[in-house]
């Protein structure tokens, strides 16, 4: 099956000269392939592509200035109708994840069709099988039946089953008005709203108005709202966005309680929270922005192995050319002894909230991993090292160019384009071939920042950071928003970049995996939250086996993929890791 794809927030056709229309071979030959059209929400006029004159040629593709079109083929062994479709030369979904006891989780790239699974199962969306009007969910229950699908859609249709669903953009309640608490107990159908907010820490929080909230606070009122409501499943789009590992391992606790008694399925990218958390997995592959097809599920190791290796089996289909080998991306290089930073024992005090740093150093081609839980001052010393907070101590960096990539980003109505010309010099081919490209941003630059999604605004704001000419680069929490694939290759990016430019980086980030393979050394903070924190310099493994301690983790190495991967609590090699003291196996 061939799908083409006109991607409306791209497509400028005011702005252009219509160089789609002109090269198709077939408008040439007197058919009519490829044409303006009018969008029936915006009123604009836009490409529309006619898949069954279309010939694959791919020339309308690369004559897009805007990169709007995609003409691309599904797997030879796909031969059946899609679930949904949004649209003519809109995305198209093929398969559904089957809900089933204890936590599925759902395993992708961003937008292969992950959130949109969640939304047709819990009703939200009717699905159309492709066409330009939804179907009866009876003519969907014919497709699955036999299946583990069968029953549950058939509950679904007969309006015998409550969905819940957690979405994945937590700063829509900003817009809900009243108090924390008010809104816990409007939604307190199962009566647990006392042990619930126990377990999510929110004691602190219940008096304050939803707008003051911060990114993880409102995740985690996002979490207990769902989780407080009566349902027979509960759908949760990426939980562990905004939170740390302490913060994660509380939900992961969470939402296995829940699955005892309910039906539990969840979208996430951190690969060790998946580990913690699911019993199943379903992976999500195809072309994002055009399609997107599940597989069937797997154990959680066998799931997350799968979707690492990139081959799928049961398809005969290869997702991407290499897999994610962990044990390949860092290389065999030695570390200079030359110093590029150097600070002595520090400390500030910011309101309540006192920080000191053991004196500590950077040196030339090295990446030190920051870890520690939210609110113990990560991002307050790395705004000491940048000049944004001063601190009673000495640094010694005269000379020493840092290029910081802030943790909370609030993007101007400018377009992309724009904002990076503003510090980078965008002749530099460099720039374009060694960041611009990996990270997949050059679609974007004629897009407004405000209109780009937040893995988008992400992507962009690490390529203005790493395509600044620096000593050091300074990166708070770069992985945020960023699915599993992207998290690998930014890793790969600043690794190169560093090499490359013979400089240094220091990486504040929440994801485990990501640390543990892109760090050199690490600096770890402990303290108690919003009070008093501390940070130590020490060796990669001493800083994770003294963390995970703290956070009552175990983590061993993956013998396939060589990947870290977490334990889950009370199982066999979590009791003899915990009997023998060792965290992080390596």
């Amino acid at each position: 099956m061939r799908i083409a794809i006109v991607d409306k927030k791209f497509c400028k056709s005011e702005k252009c000269q219509q160089e789609c229309v002109g090269v198709c071979p077939i408008n040439r030959s007197g058919d009519k392939c490829l044409y303006l059209g009018e969008d029936d929400k915006s009123k604009r006029q836009i490409a529309v592509i006619d898949e069954g004159l279309c010939s694959g040629c791919g020339l309308c593709v690369k004559a897009c200035p805007f990169e709007a079109l995609m003409i691309v083929n599904t797997p030879e062994a796909l031969k059946e109708e899609p679930i949904h479709r949004f649209g003519k030369n809109g995305f198209t979904l093929f398969r559904l994840p089957f809900p089933s006891n204890g936590v599925v989780g759902l395993l992708g790239p961003n937008g292969v069709g992950k959130t949109t699974a969640l939304r047709i199962l819990s009703g939200e969306i009717s699905p159309n099988r492709g066409g330009e009007k939804a179907v009866d969910l009876a003519e969907l229950v014919t497709s699955f039946r036999g299946t583990e699908l069968q029953e549950y859609l058939e509950n679904l249709e007969a309006g015998k089953l409550k969905a819940v669903v957690k979405p994945q953009r937590v700063d829509i309640l900003t817009s809900v008005k009243g108090t924390v608490d008010d809104l816990l107990e409007k939604y307190n159908e199962r009566g647990k709203k006392k042990e619930i907010i126990e377990k999510m820490s929110l004691e602190t929080v219940l008096t304050r108005k939803l707008d003051k909230l911060s990114g993880g606070e409102l995740q985690r009122v996002a979490i207990a709202i769902a989780v407080s409501r009566e349902a027979d499943i509960y759908y949760i789009d990426e939980p562990s966005s905004y939170l740390d590992v302490f913060q994660r391992l509380k939900v992961a606790n969470l939402l296995r309680e829940l699955s005892k008694e309910k039906e539990v399925m969840v979208v996430e990218h951190d690969l060790a929270t998946l580990d913690l958390l699911a019993d199943r997995i379903h992976i999500f592959y195809g072309v994002p922005g055009a399609y997107g097809i599940v597989t069937k599920n797997y154990s959680t190791r066998v799931g997350i192995n799968t979707f690492l290796d990139g081959y799928i089996k049961e398809d005969n289909v290869r997702v991407r050319k290499d897999a994610l080998d962990f044990s390949k991306i860092r290389k065999d290089m030695e570390i200079s002894e030359q110093e590029v930073l150097n600070w002595g024992d520090l400390s500030v005090k910011l309101g309540n909230f006192s920080l000191k740093v053991e004196k500590g150093n950077l040196r030339k081609s090295e990446i030190l991993g920051i870890f520690g839980a939210n609110a113990l001052g990560k991002t307050t010393f790395a705004r000491i090292l940048e000049g944004g907070v001063d601190a009673d101590g000495e640094i010694s960096k005269d000379g020493v160019k840092i290029s910081y990539k802030p943790q909370y980003i609030s993007p101007e109505n400018e377009k992309v384009l724009d904002y990076l010309q503003k510090e980078i010099d965008m002749s530099w081919s460099d720039f374009v071939n060694e960041i611009v490209t990996p990270l997949g941003i050059s679609r974007l630059m004629e897009s407004e920042l405000t209109t780009i999604s937040g893995g988008e605004l992400q992507r962009v704001e690490i390529a203005k950071c790493l395509g600044k000419r620096a000593d050091i680069y300074l990166l708070d929490e770069p992985s945020a928003y960023l699915d599993a694939e992207q998290r690998v290759i930014v890793s790969k990016l600043i690794r190169r970049v560093v090499e490359r430019r013979e400089s240094s980086a220091m990486i504040i980030d929440h994801d485990l995996l990501f640390l543990s393979y892109i760090s050199d050394r690490a600096l770890v903070f402990t303290g108690e939250s919003g009070i008093i924190g501390k940070a130590s310099q020490m060796g990669l493994q001493k800083g994770f086996n003294i963390f995970l301690k703290e956070v009552g983790i175990t983590f061993r190495m993956d013998p396939q993929t060589k990947r870290p991967r977490a334990n889950k609590p009370g199982s066999q090699k979590d009791k003899e890791q915990r009997k023998k003291n060792v965290w992080f196996m390596v």
